[in-house]
């Protein structure tokens, strides 16, 4: 019959959306792992030793940090998800993700787990540079990708200012 699906062709067209919702899950959980990771590394500073510290008069109230991460995050996930699924060859797209995730836990384990704040500094530049490299590396994939990691950079280019602001303000630090 023409315009229908084969009871050939049916079970690889369920196998490959089920492979669709399998990849999505692996990725949301990757970058919610990486979230819980650097959320280990956050609380315990965040209660004893953040509060401490002399910030800008522009920086956020906490309660703003939770939901915008958790936003983040989940964009990521879609992002790297839609890349992953396009088929083409995403090595380094995924490589240079890959990067960036393990910085992003990193500057939350050396500004609150080891409360560096000028070593935090370092590690956010990079974290910016990585996440630009992934970002082009998406737009060569996935527009829509792609899109999803602007606000991401958007959110850490105002972190790495807030970062800078705080070690300036915070000498000893």
């Amino acid at each position: 019959m023409t315009g229908s699906i084969s009871s050939d062709t049916k079970p690889a067209c369920d196998s490959v959306r089920l492979n669709d919702w399998l990849a999505l899950g692996l990725a949301i959980g990757v970058c919610f792992g990486a979230a819980a990771v650097g959320s280990w590394a956050t609380v315990r500073g965040l209660r004893e030793w953040y509060p401490s510290l002399r910030k800008p008069s522009w920086n956020p109230p906490n309660g703003i940090f939770g939901p915008v991460w958790t936003a983040l995050y989940l964009a990521m996930a879609i992002a790297v998800w839609l890349v992953w699924r396009s088929g083409s060859d995403v090595a380094l797209a995924l490589g240079l993700f890959a990067a960036q995730l393990v910085l992003n836990v990193a500057w939350s384990v050396v500004f609150f787990g080891r409360r560096q704040v000028r070593g935090a500094l370092a590690v956010i530049v990079g974290l910016w540079i990585s996440i630009a490299a992934t970002l082009v590396a998406f737009a060569s994939v996935d527009a829509l990708a792609a899109a999803l990691f602007v606000p991401y950079l958007a959110w850490v280019t105002f972190a790495s200012f807030l970062n800078g602001a705080i070690a300036r303000l915070n000498p000893a630090s």
